[in-house]
């Protein structure tokens, strides 16, 4: 699992973020011109589009919140063992490491949900005249 290394996890989360990233890009490549409407079905492209942009973000999320839960898990053990020995200085190192990528997992999430709505509104701007999703 990837959630040991915080930076090895935010280099995954980067590579899984690339459309989002680039939505601009692959919203103009994707959807034609006035000149071109004729030649490319805009609603599939939107309709395919969108099922890529929900399968990332829920790829993402699913990502972090394990990663949340695996580090929440060791924060708790290093408790217990802080609790059983106070002065053992490598748990209190360890858990403040822990504690530390916890919050920063935390934010993760919260940046996902700041990324998953520019994306939204993106989506929503350039595809709303040929695609408008079921659960939106």
């Amino acid at each position: 699992m990837i959630c040991p290394d915080f930076l090895e996890f935010q280099d995954i989360l980067k590579k899984m973020r690339v459309l989002d990233d680039k939505i601009v890009y692959t919203l103009n490549t994707s959807i034609p011109t006035e000149s071109f409407k004729t030649k490319v079905n805009a609603t599939e492209a939107c309709q395919e589009l969108y099922h890529q942009i929900q399968k990332g973000h829920e790829e993402r999320e699913s990502v972090i919140k394990k990663c949340i839960v695996t580090t929440a898990d060791s924060v708790k053990k290093l408790l217990s063992a802080k609790e059983t020995n106070p002065d053992d200085f490598e748990t209190l190192k360890n858990l403040k490491a822990e504690q530390r990528k916890l919050r920063l997992l935390q934010t993760e999430l919260s940046v996902e949900e700041v990324i998953k709505e520019k994306t939204s509104k993106l989506f929503t701007e350039k595809c709303r005249s040929y695609y408008k999703p079921n659960d939106s």
